[in-house]
């Protein structure tokens, strides 16, 4: 039972939340009653509710709150209930369910919340109890995902953004991903690396199941996943995984992704995949590095450049880890997409749809859906084509302007072109495409 003060004096709750009154006050209900005032009258009078008053009118005076004793069920079962609090992060409806079915105890769903109070104030004051620290410079690099809807090409997608954040100098790097895969992760991290110069001492991250197998809640032990573990022996970087339900402790990086989300996009449209990374280059560039860090009070890029750029461990030059990447293009007018500058052809059909590209194994796949729709070797220099010319089979001539399918409707894989030869020699598709033929 709590208390509270009315007019100086402590007042228990009562049921309901009412506030039980002082003897006092009960004795002078009653004696305006017995001069024939009514229960409103005297509700008004003295500042308290209508039931209140008669309530007391019907028991005739004051009386003592009593709490209704609960629980009595459950008694003997503290440490097992707090055992399974525990196990199963607060959910009462599974404790209540296993209750049921090793103890044969049927129960509310209220009264094992009421039981588990003590344990579910103590885990949240657990969750809260973040100690902030600061890391020296080059030592922690703390990564995340986040996910928003946004815009592109007037439809709305669902955006995986992966977010880094330096310790020491709070310097940001964000990178927009279809998917939260495993490759997505080491990709993002990658880049992260080539956008700071450098590689920290440690990655933080959280409990992802990309790459963490196992976290052991009592014991702390981590299993990470096998590649991922390669991965950061190859780049000479410690990973350390939160403990479990303690994303907090990566408190640097879960700010940043909701800086990237609440800044970089709110409210904004894009073109395309291509124009949504333009901007977030760009947003780093022009407001993430130069803006008052809130916490250090200085522009992160300042911060980065005093200590932790030198602080960072070289890249040596070492080549990409990731080997294989997943992008989405869209197939431009030429019917190709474009890969790190070059350019690879699709059937002409497909001109205006988005794809999958699937770079692996020196080889570049693209896909619509579950379709291959054409496979290049990788070029290894820049700014280069790789054409076939069955993709451009009866682009000229053959399909006349008002039956060519249109590029706004990929439910439908677009229909094959009738035979016909081409209508104009292969050295004029040459000069139009500025290349040969592969």
């Amino acid at each position: 039972m709590s208390t509270v003060r009315y007019k100086g004096s402590p007042l228990a709750v009562g049921k309901r939340g009412e506030l039980m009154r002082e003897p006092e006050e009960v004795a002078a209900m009653l004696a305006l009653h017995a001069k024939g005032w009514g229960a409103r009258r005297i509700a008004r009078e003295l500042g308290v509710s209508r039931n209140t008053v008669k309530r007391y009118l019907g028991a005739g005076g004051w009386v003592a709150y009593r709490r209704p004793e609960r629980g009595l069920r459950l008694a003997g079962l503290e440490a097992w209930l707090g055992e399974r609090f525990r196990r199963h992060r607060g959910n009462a409806e599974v404790i209540r369910q296993e209750l049921l079915a090793e103890k044969q105890i049927q129960v509310s769903l209220r009264t094992v919340e009421r039981a588990v109070a003590p344990w579910r104030r103590e885990l949240a004051a657990e969750a809260r109890a973040t100690v902030r620290f600061e890391t020296a410079p080059g030592e922690q690099l703390q990564i995340d995902f986040g996910e928003k809807r946004v815009v592109i090409g007037g439809e709305v997608v669902r955006v995986h953004l992966f977010v880094a954040t330096l310790g020491y100098s709070r310097r940001n790097f964000v990178m927009a991903f279809d998917n939260e895969r495993q490759g997505s992760w080491l990709q993002g991290i990658e880049a992260a690396f080539a956008h700071f110069g450098g590689v920290p001492e440690r990655l933080l991250l959280d409990n992802a199941r990309a790459l963490v197998e196992h976290h052991d809640v009592e014991t702390r032990e981590v299993r990470y996943n096998a590649r991922f573990h390669a991965f950061c022996r190859y780049w000479g970087v410690r990973p350390q995984a939160c403990a479990p339900y303690r994303a907090r402790t990566k408190g640097k990086d879960e700010n940043g992704v909701g800086y990237v989300k609440g800044n970089a996009l709110a409210g904004r449209e894009f073109a395309s995949w291509e124009a949504l990374h333009g901007h977030l280059a760009r947003w780093l560039r022009e407001v993430a590095d130069v803006r008052i860090h809130g916490t250090t009070g200085e522009p992160p890029i300042e911060r980065f450049r005093a200590a932790e750029a030198a602080a960072l461990k070289s890249l040596a030059g070492k080549p990409p880890f990731v080997q294989d990447r997943e992008l989405r293009r869209r197939v431009h007018s030429d019917a190709c997409v474009e890969v790190d500058t070059n350019r690879y052809s699709v059937p002409w059909q497909w001109i205006g749809y988005q794809v999958r590209v699937l770079v692996a194994g020196q080889q570049v796949r693209i896909y619509h859906r579950e379709q291959e729709l054409a496979v290049h070797a990788q070029s290894a220099g820049r700014r280069q084509r790789s054409i076939q010319l069955t993709h451009l089979e009866g682009i000229v001539g053959a399909w006349p302007e008002r039956q060519v399918p249109p590029a706004s409707s990929p439910e439908s894989a677009p229909p094959s072109p009738p035979p016909g030869e081409l209508q104009r020699p292969l050295s004029d598709y040459e000069a139009l495409l500025g290349g040969g033929w592969q």
